[in-house]
């Protein structure tokens, strides 16, 4: 019950954090290329890489508190941070097709259902 309420709370905490930080991004870049969500995503990684290395080392915490950070605050903060970390244990284990395959297939994948989502909602709601 710990570990479900530390996700559910870190989950808020870091959507929280990514409304406030990709619209500062947002705010600062300007323009049309989403500055903030791409500078939410490379900050996730950068700390589930982080966070991931530094609490199964030279900092072992309980296992409801590390998932609480990183499923939690970083799930909430960005998914984003969840591809990287596999995709890199897949390079890092010598899987490089594997890994390059995770990053076309979710890109391509992701990219596809969100245009196909879309496209289904206008047809359904005339959105």
């Amino acid at each position: 019950m710990t570990k479900l309420l530390l996700i559910a709370v870190g989950g808020g905490l870091g959507s929280v954090l990514r409304y406030g930080l990709q619209g500062a991004v947002q705010r600062i870049a300007g323009g049309g290329f989403p500055a903030g969500t791409l500078a939410v995503n490379a900050i996730g990684c950068l700390c589930v890489g982080f966070l991931t290395a530094m609490l199964t080392g030279p900092f072992l915490i309980r296992e409801e508190y590390r998932i609480g950070l990183t499923v939690g605050v970083l799930g909430g903060f960005t998914t984003f941070s969840t591809f990287g970390l596999e995709t890199f244990h897949l390079a890092n284990d010598g899987q490089m097709r594997l890994a390059l395959a995770n990053v076309v297939l979710s890109c391509g994948l992701g990219f596809a259902a969100v245009w196909f989502g879309y496209r289904l909602a206008e047809r359904w709601f005339g959105v």
